[in-house]
This record gives C-alpha cells, structure tokens and sequence, in this order.
C-alpha cells in the first residue's frame, strides 16, 4: 500500500500528522507493505529569506490574535501528550520553504526521504531551527550525514525545483487546499491533521479495499454429489 503524504515543514500540523504516523506504522499489521512517499506542498513561498516570527505571520495574514491560543497552543499540547517534545508552534521564525523542499528531493534520491523529512520536522520544531536560506539549508544537511557537496549542486543548479513544484500542483488536483493532506494508495484523500485512531481505521480500509478478501464465486447448477475428506454425498443421502 502506498501513502503519499504532502506537507510543509513550517507547518505544525504536518510535523505533528509525521509523528502520528510513525506511530500508527508501529502499530498496523501490514507496516512491512507500506511505502510512505513525502510530497513537497509549500505554504509561504513568499515570505522575506531571513524570516518571520510566528507572531507576525499571524498579523501578516490577517489572522485573529487568539489563533495562538485557539489554534496553535493545543497543537503543542497535542504533540506532549503524544510524545512529541519539545514542540514549538508558537516561538519560532517561519520562512520560505523552496531550498528546504530540494533538499527533501536530493535526500530522496538518496534513499533516505523519509528519514531527513522527519529530522527536518524534529529541527524546526523542536529546535526552532531556520532553514531559509542556502547555508541554513546546507549546514542542516552535514548534520543530518547528507553530502554537503552534492548537496550544495543540487541547491545551486535547482535541479530538484521543478519536482517540487510539479508535487504541488498534483496537490491541487486531487483536491487539496492546504497541508497536511494525505492519499491512501490512491484511494481516499484525508486534507487536514486526524488522531491516531483514525489513522489506523483509514489505513485498514484501504488496505482492505486494495486487498480483497477471496470470494467464492456463484453456483449456477445444481450438483449430482460431491466428494470431501469425510466422504461423497448426493442430496439428502449418503453414499
């Protein structure tokens, strides 16, 4: 079963929904049969390279002031109770997330996507890492056992920029409007953040839908006897 999983690293949502299904793959019977793609979906590509405070994103947008503590408080306290700390939504710089998103892309092509996409998420909310610029990005990327040269030619030659901006628009096709949003073998959409419960209970159905259990098939005459391990019988008598 394939779960294609579009995200931004600058959103809480998202970090917390990685760390969610970690946890729902620790749990599910078939975990060995499931490949999790991460797509890139960038939700500020437009903000200043050195950054915005979260609070200032809020003003920026026009959002109300008490999404701190209506929105964003509860997704730290989520993410606590579920294991994830420290986890900051609130205190910490958001910005543009392109050079990020090619890193991402370089490091699947290295065969450890999903590995440096949750130590991305583990950085910068758990850190209140920056990841905005080209250094930024590629100090992180030595860290992480990435090679910080390859690295820097895939930054440097945007190689990997057309991937990311294609993962988006196939975002947008299939319906999405915003991060997290996940697609389940290509079956059933989930756009926006569920619990673990219901993780697993959207895992198991498409698991199941894709894998039938077998059916008998029809009877279409009606049988002069048969014969099993205990015997042959016809209608009504044995013989």
């Amino acid at each position: 079963m394939k779960i294609e999983f579009w995200s931004d690293i600058v959103c809480p949502y998202c970090g917390l929904m990685d760390h969610r299904l970690h946890q729902a793959l620790a749990r599910f019977e078939h975990a060995d049969e499931v490949q999790v793609i991460h797509r890139s979906f960038q939700l500020h590509p437009d903000l200043p390279r050195e950054g915005v405070s979260q609070r200032e994103l809020i003003t920026m947008a026009g959002a109300p002031a008490t999404t701190v503590d209506r929105v964003l408080r509860p997704i730290e306290r989520a993410a606590k109770a579920e294991g994830l700390t420290p986890y900051r939504a609130v205190d910490r710089t958001l910005g543009p997330t392109d050079f990020a998103h090619e890193l991402l892309a370089y490091a699947t092509d290295q065969g450890r996507g999903n590995e440096i996409w949750t130590a991305m998420f583990r950085a910068h909310f758990g850190q209140a890492r920056k990841l905005w610029t080209t250094e930024e990005v590629l100090d992180f990327a030595a860290e992480v056992g990435l090679d910080r040269a390859g690295a820097a030619e895939a930054l440097r030659s945007r190689r990997y920029r057309a991937r990311v901006a294609a993962d988006q628009l196939e975002a947008e096709r299939l319906g999405a409007r915003g991060a997290p949003f996940l697609v389940f073998d290509g079956r059933f959409a989930v756009p926006g953040a569920i619990g673990l419960d219901d993780l697993l209970a959207v895992m198991a159905k498409a698991w199941d839908e894709s894998h039938p259990a077998p059916q008998p098939l029809p009877v279409v005459a009606d049988a002069e006897g048969i014969c099993a391990p205990d015997g042959c019988a016809v209608p009504d008598r044995t013989i």
